[in-house]
């Protein structure tokens, strides 16, 4: 088990690892609602940046309640985060994430009135992560089922 400090540093570690992640936001009569967004920035304390529609519903969602639940996988890591949702107008942030692959959802660029900020604050979050890889997670695994020992992964909970 690590230091709160060093689980931490890991999760910022693993956040770097990922380019996609489904953010969960609450919409009518409480049902979870999941999404794919892009991350456009990962910052030290767990907070995620995603360039979203006004018009779209999680910016309705976000609106009506702010709690979000984000979740990322690699192939050997996976980072659950819980925290809370905000739509932030910055056109110079906005102009600093942008890229020519955000044309194809917004083709009048980044000065489209419809197009925002959405900034995840995290508040938690666990980590799973597989030392090695895929190929050692298999071996793991192998060997899990043929010495009935159990799998040994990393996983830590985290307070942001």
């Amino acid at each position: 088990m690590s230091t709160p400090t060093e689980a931490r540093k890991t999760l910022a570690d693993l956040l770097k690892k990922f380019r996609f992640a489904m953010v969960t936001t609450i919409g009518d009569e409480g049902k979870l609602t999941s999404r794919p967004l892009t991350v456009q920035e990962h910052e030290f304390d767990g907070d995620l940046w995603f360039v979203v529609g006004r018009d779209s519903s999680v910016v309705t969602e976000v609106g009506r309640n702010p709690a979000v639940g984000v979740s990322l996988s690699s192939n050997d890591a996976w980072v659950s985060l819980a925290g809370t949702g905000e739509v932030v107008d910055d056109r110079g942030r906005l102009r600093e994430y942008w890229s020519p692959a955000l044309d194809a959802w917004f083709p009048d660029g980044p000065t489209d009135p419809n197009v925002t900020l959405l900034k995840v604050n995290s508040v938690s979050g666990e980590y799973w992560s597989s030392p090695g890889g895929i190929v050692a997670s298999l071996v793991g695994y192998v060997k899990s089922r043929l010495t009935g020992e159990t799998y040994d992964g990393r996983n830590e909970s985290v307070e942001l």
